[in-house]
């Protein structure tokens, strides 16, 4: 089966989630930290591609908390998701070798 490469905000929450489980404001700042900036994810982007990833199965809900009379959900990765994360890394890895090369091999 061919898997299409994970989509910039999907790869930042899987990394996100890849350490402990995370409510949805805690993923937002932590991909806002991992991006260095680059990346800032609306609330209802967030929950589009938790929606997607969890469908998917590499996110699954770890629990509820009640927080000031709302309820926090918290998400964690799933070992689908890890090995997503893992594999786009390789992917994205690969990619940035081939440029190098490329880069090096034509003096500017």
């Amino acid at each position: 089966m061919i898997t299409r490469p994970l989509t910039e905000p999907a790869f930042f929450v899987l990394a996100a989630l890849s350490d402990r489980p995370r409510h949805g404001y805690g993923v937002i700042g932590e991909v806002q930290e991992l991006s260095g900036g680059r990346v800032t994810l609306r609330v209802g982007t967030l929950y589009g591609v938790l929606d997607r990833l969890v469908a998917e199965g590499r996110v699954e809900l770890d629990r509820e908390e009640v927080h000031a009379g709302r309820v926090r959900r918290y998400y964690r990765l799933t070992g689908a998701g890890r090995t997503a994360l893992e594999a786009e890394v390789a992917r994205q890895e690969a990619n940035a070798r081939a440029g190098r090369a490329r880069l090096a091999a034509r003096p500017a």
